[in-house]
């Protein structure tokens, strides 16, 4: 606030002068100017016109008629600096400054959003704090109002450091964190443009490509993964990564492969572990040629009494790995209308992309979402519900009864 009020000061200063210099000075100083200049010229005549009549005889004394001509001109003169010293007082232009300045500073009181500018310097100072809770160094995690204050705080921070290859990789964690897909992958990017032999950078930057879905970037996604385990062949996050990726491709082998190498990097007592196993055996069955007895899923879909209906919305129903990563296998939106139980069938046209088919999975999980303004990404308000993991070619209800905060 000291920057706030150090400009504030200049600009009334700067102001005050524009208001009071005139009066001290300009249209007075060039009325006597032109006064002078007129007495003068009245002066020149009057002594050409003494001398005119002195040569005709009709003046005798023209020493004493000069005289008197040049006492008039100096008393003249004389009048005028006093007038000109006493035209102006301070008890006029006092009040008037002062006016100015409870107008100025009233005006921007009212209008000029103070308290916001106040919030926001309160915001940005909090930025180490936030980040260490971010981070886990704190017990108590983050609420959405203190991740959208975290956003602001690095944006701050980085508007005056750019190139700060860590703040933008923090502020692409937060944008994930949020399901905030444009901010986290431009940060990421930036980040990795900083920074593009860093592990967590380019881990970071993977994932974030990989949660967006995006097909054409498939390519680089597996080439930042690859480049991460080439200097730390014991990456488990590295691997996780690419296994996924194996999976979702339908190179069931490599995923096995990926699963099993971090299998033998973690003890048995690691809480990973049972995850890991339903995955090489899931893996396992897409291997076996009864892995797969159906290509579709029926889903019928009913409200919960509590859900509200928006007055206009789309129903995305979606179906997901059994895990319920947040990228979806198929989905398809249905018109929103107040017509409930909705029941649909997937199947591989719905496919989200041609090389992870739905038939491709064994089991499935299904969610059902109504969304208001056509993002894939959820957000805060949107009521949806899932189903337990279910068999592909079976029928599965979901009921909508839940609401994301």
């Amino acid at each position: 606030m000291m920057l706030f009020w150090i400009a504030t000061v200049v600009l009334i200063l700067i102001a005050v002068a524009v208001f009071v210099v005139p009066i001290y000075s300009g249209k007075e100083e060039d009325e006597v100017a032109s006064r002078d200049e007129l007495n003068k010229a009245f002066y020149k005549d009057r002594v050409r016109e003494i001398e005119l009549e002195t040569s005709e005889g009709i003046v005798e004394k023209q020493g004493d008629l000069v005289t008197e001509l040049q006492q008039s001109l100096l008393d003249d003169v004389t009048e005028q600096k006093e007038l000109h010293e006493n035209n102006v007082s301070a008890g006029l232009v006092i009040p008037g400054v002062l006016v100015m300045i409870m107008i100025s500073y009233g005006m921007y009181f009212n209008v000029g959003n103070l308290n916001k500018v106040e919030e926001w310097q309160e915001v940005a100072s909090r930025l180490p704090e936030l980040s260490q809770r971010l981070m886990g160094e704190a017990q108590d995690p983050l609420s959405d109002e203190e991740m959208n204050d975290l956003t602001l705080a690095l944006r701050t921070r980085l508007h005056s450091t750019p190139d700060d290859a860590t703040g933008w990789l923090l502020l692409g964690r937060v944008g994930m964190a949020n399901r905030d897909a444009e901010t986290s992958q431009s940060a990421m990017k930036r980040a990795y443009d900083l920074n593009p032999d860093d592990t967590e950078t380019q881990l970071g930057y993977a994932q974030t490509l990989m949660m967006i879905g995006d097909p054409a970037q498939v390519d680089f996604v597996r080439f930042l993964l690859k480049s991460v385990i080439k200097r730390d062949h014991a990456n488990v996050r590295a691997m996780s990564l690419l296994a996924f990726d194996a999976f979702e491709d339908g190179k069931f082998e490599q995923a096995i492969s990926y699963w099993t190498m971090m299998k033998n990097l973690i003890s048995p007592d690691d809480p990973r572990a049972p995850m890991l196993n339903r995955s090489i055996e899931r893996a396992q069955a897409q291997l076996s040629p009864t892995g797969v007895t159906a290509k579709s899923v029926s889903i019928t879909v009913d409200l919960a009494p509590s859900v509200q209906l928006p007055q206009q919305g789309v129903l995305i129903i979606s179906a997901h790995d059994e895990n319920g990563s947040p990228m979806p296998i198929a989905a398809r939106r249905v018109p929103l209308s107040g017509s409930f139980p909705v029941t649909i069938t997937l199947d591989d046209n719905d496919s989200m992309i041609p090389e992870r088919l739905l038939s491709s999975q064994s089991k499935l999980m299904v969610k059902a979402r109504i969304d208001t303004d056509g993002n894939v990404m959820t957000k805060q308000g949107d009521w949806f519900g899932e189903s337990q993991p279910v068999d592909l070619g079976s029928s599965v209800e979901v009921k909508i009864n839940q609401q994301y905060e």
